[in-house]
C-alpha cells in the first residue's frame, strides 16, 4: 500500500504511463495515481521525453496536449536536467550495479536531487542504491513483477 505520507520520490516512466492512459489496468492506473498525489515527486527531462513519445504513440494524443501536458510537468513537479555530471555518474551506476543505460540515468537523477524513493515497474523492488536511495515497484502487492 501507498504510504500516505508525502515524501521526495522519483517516479519513473511507466508509473507516470498508468496514470495518463486510462483503457490500461484500472487498479494500476489507481495506484499509480495514488503514488503521484502523495508525493513530492521529481522527474527527469528523460521521463518528460518518454511520457510524451509514449502517449503520441499509444494514446495518439495531439501536439496541443502534449505542449499543455510539457508545462503541467515543469509547473507542478520539480524537472532534473541531464547534465554532464549525471551522465558521468550513471555511467558509475551502470559498473557498480549493472543498470540499464537508461535507468541508471533515472538512479542518477534520483541520487542527485536527494530522494529517498524510485517508484518504478521496471527495476529491481527492493534494492538500495548508495545505501540512500530504494526502488520500489508500487504495482508489487498486484500480481506484477
Amino acid at each position: 500500500m501507498i504510504d500516505v505520507e508525502a515524501k521526495s520520490c522519483f517516479i519513473d516512466t511507466n508509473v507516470w504511463l498508468y496514470a495518463l492512459i486510462q483503457a490500461q489496468d484500472h487498479d494500476k492506473t489507481a495506484i499509480a495515481k495514488l503514488t503521484i498525489q502523495n508525493n513530492e515527486v521529481v522527474i527527469s527531462t528523460q521521463v518528460v521525453n518518454e511520457v510524451c513519445v509514449n502517449l503520441i504513440k499509444k494514446a495518439r494524443l495531439h501536439e496541443v496536449n502534449i505542449r499543455d501536458l510539457i508545462e503541467s510537468f515543469y509547473n507542478n513537479y520539480h524537472v532534473v536536467m541531464i547534465s554532464q555530471t549525471i551522465l558521468l555518474e550513471a555511467s558509475r551506476l551502470r559498473d557498480r550495479y549493472r543498470f540499464s543505460y537508461w535507468d541508471s540515468l533515472i538512479v542518477a537523477c534520483a541520487l542527485a536531487e536527494g530522494t529517498s524513493i524510485v517508484y518504478s515497474e521496471d527495476m529491481d523492488s527492493g534494492m538500495i542504491v548508495e545505501s540512500r536511495l530504494q526502488i520500489i515497484n508500487p504495482f508489487a502487492g498486484q500480481g506484477a513483477t
